[in-house]
């Protein structure tokens, strides 16, 4: 495949990061719009998302600076190659650190929590769906091994020294399965969202079709890296896949519980006291 997209003179522009940012450019901009469609003020979504994307960058970048200070120490120049890096254990950090940041963010402006996750999901979403055609260009998360016809090689020794992808080895490109599964997703809560019934739904929608969508393609993922669970039947991403569908179904549970009726209380209240004084005069 093409891990660089092209060159300007020296400068090499990385297919991975390029299509990553322009996904995130135009989930920025679909997130005006859901913003406005939920009713939230469009420029604190926008502040929202620039400070969670902020935070998640610098922190997953500290966190692989921490982790390798041995190796920097000894070869400095090499902090330059960290954004190269992709790896699922950067990329879940990343997503907790932005996530983190997003909360605080929320908080300190009062917004409605359920509002601005469901405002989120789709732009969420449609910017993954770019950020894996990137990952297939560049060979980041690339699949097993195939005999499928539409199978992909990568031949680029970049793919290799960036990602880690096998050389001259037919394999899935489950990169495109996944984008096409979260392109799916981003459409399907757009069209929804107009019409949810209660604050989350859309989130919670949003947070089980995406762990199915993470747990399915796993299967033809490349196990390198990505850990393994209960002796090799789950590996770290299905985990995390598990835990976004139980949380999904638990916000549309604690959604859908009965809210008390506030007119009938006052009325039952009433009628109370109107029965205080029939029992007093019979008595």
């Amino acid at each position: 495949m093409h891990p660089v997209l092209f060159h300007i003179g020296s400068i090499v522009i990385p297919a991975y990061g390029a299509l990553a940012a322009f996904g995130v450019l135009l989930a920025l901009m679909l997130a005006q719009r859901t913003a406005r469609t939920v009713g939230i003020d469009p420029n604190k979504v926008w502040n929202l998302c620039i400070v969670s994307l902020f935070t998640a960058l610098v922190g997953s970048r500290i966190l692989l600076v921490i982790v390798n200070w041995t190796t920097l120490r000894s070869h400095p120049l090499w902090i330059f190659g960290l954004a190269m890096i992709h790896h699922p254990l950067v990329a879940a950090f990343g997503a907790i650190f932005g996530f983190a940041a997003a909360w605080v963010y929320a908080r300190r402006q009062r917004l409605a929590e359920r509002d601005i996750a469901d405002a989120l999901a789709a732009p969420i979403t449609f910017g993954l769906a770019f950020e894996h055609v990137g990952a297939l260009l560049a060979g980041s998360s690339y699949g097993s091994e195939t005999t499928v016809r539409w199978a992909v090689i990568y031949t680029d020794p970049l793919a290799a020294r960036w990602s880690g992808a096998p050389l001259g080895i037919p394999v899935h490109p489950v990169q495109a399965y996944a984008a096409l599964a979260f392109l799916t997703i981003s459409i399907c809560l757009l069209l929804v969202l107009p019409n949810r019934r209660q604050r989350g739904d859309i989130a919670g929608f949003c947070l089980m079709s995406a762990g199915v969508a993470i747990y399915v393609t796993e299967f033809w993922r490349d196990a390198e890296g990505r850990g393994t669970l209960l002796g090799g039947a789950l590996n770290g991403p299905q985990a995390a896949a598990i835990v976004l569908v139980l949380a999904g179904a638990l916000l549309l549970c604690e959604l859908k519980a009965p809210r008390p009726d506030s007119t009938t209380a006052p009325n039952n209240e009433a009628a109370s006291s109107d029965d205080a004084p029939t029992e007093a005069t019979h008595a």
